[in-house]
Order: structure tokens, then sequence, then C-alpha cells
């Protein structure tokens, strides 16, 4: 596909990004298959890192496996994540920086070395040096909230801010089922929004990590030591309103929150 043309979507959607604004979907205007909207992704990551902003980790999404059959694919996405779109635990978000935002809980990855496919789960827990809970908040540059499945890879997998608790040594989950059955809850004003198991990631959030691993590997890529990994969604999303306090608890792994202005 023509890269004058995807670096073309790329700057539409970097744009969108900057200015907060929504734009129509890049598959209403011409073809586009997952691997240029990978290149779209990339293009995008680039327009970032040339105003110095750092990759500090990546995501998946689409972890649940009736999702992916709802939406018609039999793997998971993945995206980037950069410095920017970090915030603390116990941050204030604003929602007017942001288009139509929402909020899922997730398991993050710290990787103490670098990690490569091909690889299983028990295989890329070995890179792993700190689990956390994890609030990623995702927001599509859309209208309307509409896309096809090109579109959101396009845009990054409708990246926008996470936040990530404390991280805590995988060794203490030695015993037991490790990460595979662990409860999730949403919680939004102190009341449970969504509640759920770690097993809703792709039955067990290591799992996510080692298809990341192994996607990337596919593409000549790995993940470097340092970064950050969310393993996708545990939970349905909640849509953020101002006045918010939003908190995910992930049992043994603590919680991690934020309020909206």
């Amino acid at each position: 596909m023509d890269e004058t043309r995807l670096q073309g979507l790329a700057e539409r959607l970097d744009d969108a990004v900057q200015s907060v604004s929504l734009v129509s979907q890049l598959t209403l205007s011409g073809p586009l298959d997952l691997a240029a909207a990978y290149r779209v992704q990339r293009l995008g990551i680039g327009l970032r890192a040339a105003r110095g902003d750092r990759l500090i980790g990546m995501k998946m999404g689409l972890t649940s496996r009736a999702k992916m059959a709802q939406v018609g694919v039999h793997e998971p996405i993945y995206a980037h994540l950069t410095e920017t779109m970090r915030v603390a635990d116990g941050a204030v978000l604003v929602c007017d920086e942001m288009g139509h935002p929402r909020a899922e809980p997730e398991v993050a990855f710290l990787l103490g070395e670098d990690l490569s496919g091909p690889t299983d789960a028990a295989g890329a827990m070995k890179a792993v040096t700190g689990l956390a809970a994890a609030i990623e908040v995702i927001d599509s540059r859309y209208r309307d909230f509409k896309f096809a499945l090109a579109d959101v890879v396009a845009d990054n997998a409708s990246s926008c801010r996470f936040a990530i608790g404390e991280w805590v040594a995988p060794q203490s989950l030695a015993e037991g089922p490790g990460l595979a059955n662990l409860d999730v809850q949403l919680v939004i004003d102190g009341e449970v929004a969504h509640a759920a198991s770690t097993a809703a990631i792709l039955g067990d959030p290591a799992e996510s990590l080692a298809f990341l691993a192994n996607m990337l590997a596919d593409v000549g890529e790995s993940l470097k030591v340092g970064m950050v990994v969310l393993a996708g969604a545990a939970t349905p999303a909640v849509h953020l309103q101002p006045g918010m306090k939003v908190t995910a608890h992930v049992e043994k792994l603590g919680s991690v929150g934020f309020s909206v202005a």
C-alpha cells in the first residue's frame, strides 16, 4: 500500500490526538488491511517520538475470546504506550483533554529482561520482574465511537492514558493459580461497576504477554527490558464523566485509581 497515503493517515490521527478532535473512519476513504493499519500505527508513534515522546511499553487489546468472536477475529491486537500516556496513581484526569474516554481494569507487567518470541506463558513470565493492578483509559479518535478493526489498529488501539499501581514481585504468586484466576473489580465512586476474573484475559494474563511477544516476533520485533505491558481488559469499560473516582482492584496485586474532572 502507498506509503505516502499511510503517512497521511497517521498524520490525520496524530492531529486528532493533539487537538482533541474527532475524525471519520479511515476505512471509509479507502481500503486498509491489518498490515497497513499496523504501519499507520507505527508511523503515528514515530510522529510522537519526533516530538520527544518516548516509547515505554505496549498493550494488548481484544484479549477476551468472546470479544474476538464477536468482532470476527482470531487473535488479539496490540498497540504502543508512550511516556505522555502514563498518569500517576491518584492523579486527576481532565475529560476536556479527551474525546469519549472509557476506563478498563487490567494487569500490568514490568519486564526485567528482553522478551522475544516464540515463547509460551511460562517462558514469558521468566522475563517479568513486577506485576501490578492497572487501569487503561481508551479514547477512540473516531466520531460517534464507530470504527472497523483496521481503524482501531491504526488508531493505536484507542490508547489514551494508563495508570499503574505499586509493583508486586511475581514470586509472591508462586503458590496457588498464579495469575490465572484472580478477582478483578472496577469501582466507580465506591461502588463495584464490574467484577470479573483475570481468566477473562485469554484464560491467563501471562498468555497475553506471550501472545504479544509472538506477534511481535512475526514482524521482527521484541519487547525490551524496562518496558511495561498491559495484558488487556478484564471487564467491560466504563464511560468516564467529570466527578467520578475510578479504582481498579486486582486480587494479590493491589489497587490503582484516579479522579475525573
